[in-house]
């Protein structure tokens, strides 16, 4: 049986970040993605930070062929919707994500990866992220209601044993810019809608309006996934990191087509208030399939 890359179920971390580096165009594919694979050796861990190293689903399918979930494809054309709603393609080639308990030492290793991965892999993009009242995100309202319990979020995010790909993930990372002052302007009432859910206690609108976010990404219909979203951004622009893992991308990418409207409904309303500025999906291997590339590194 296939393990997990331990680090996508470590809750309770209170710093993130995610580095997001394209392949330099001298790089050999194979042994740039075995070098990130490394990544994962005591010899870059410090501080006891989780690591979770994922590959656009192309790059890691040309590698490691056996190990590729058939079918996941990169985020690459950005998905148009109803009344001209974008969700941008920003695909890049290999996302390591590391999380800690202080942003100090996720600091300092996300510099080792830098440094670790000169010439092979140059970083294109950075988000950093942390918790906000716990369980809240920006917007004021419980983030992840129905997220599964960790008991439960294996079965809903990891490909399961005896698929091509088992123990492994599908990442979809998506950074969300909110209108903070046209938010703030609504009354709750008409922010519940957007939601449908209660500001106070989460609890479901009855009924659910169709058009809300809930309406639009509803789990039991397009099916389950495990989410570890964390707030990010300054005073003035600010926000979600959309964090979901599945074992399956065609629940990820339903919700998307329903969020701007392609599914025979009408956009999700949510859209009105924030607005994706990244998007891109990435094949998080199994741990030990990632061993056995760093061992190629470290013969």
């Amino acid at each position: 049986m296939a393990s997990p890359q331990t680090g996508i179920f470590a809750l309770g971390t209170s710093s993130h970040a995610y580095l997001e580096f394209d392949l330099a165009a001298e790089a050999d594919a194979p042994s740039a993605v075995a070098m990130v694979a490394s990544l994962r050796e005591p010899r870059t861990t410090i501080g006891g930070v989780n690591l979770v190293a994922g590959f656009r689903p192309e790059l890691w399918a040309a590698v490691a062929p056996d190990a590729a979930p058939p079918g996941v494809a990169g985020f690459n054309e950005p998905l148009a919707g109803a009344g001209g709603y974008v969700l941008p393609a920003t695909q890049h080639d290999v996302v390591i994500w590391l999380t800690g308990s202080g942003y100090d030492v996720v600091f300092d290793l996300s510099r080792a990866v830098v440094v670790a991965l000169a010439g092979v892999a140059d970083l294109a993009n950075e988000m950093v992220g942390w918790p906000y009242h716990h369980d809240l995100d920006l917007t004021g309202f419980i983030d992840g209601t129905e997220n599964p319990t960790l008991v439960e979020a294996a079965g809903v995010a990891l490909i399961p044993d005896g698929s091509p790909g088992e123990g492994g993930s599908v990442l979809l990372l998506q950074q969300w810019e909110h209108d903070a002052i046209g938010w703030e302007g609504l009354p709750v009432q008409e922010q519940e809608g957007i939601i449908g859910r209660r500001k106070a206690d989460s609890s479901e609108l009855d009924p659910v309006p169709a058009s809300s976010h809930v309406g639009s990404t509803d789990q039991d219909r397009f099916g389950k996934i495990f989410r570890r979203n964390i707030a990010y951004g300054t005073l003035l622009r600010h926000g979600t990191i959309f964090v979901g893992f599945s074992r399956d991308q065609r629940t990820l990418q339903a919700m998307l087509e329903s969020m701007v409207g392609m599914a025979a409904n009408a956009p999700d309303r949510l859209t009105t208030v924030t607005r994706a500025v990244t998007g891109a999906y990435y094949t998080i291997p199994s741990a030990e399939r990632l061993a056995r590339l760093s061992d190629q590194v470290n013969a």
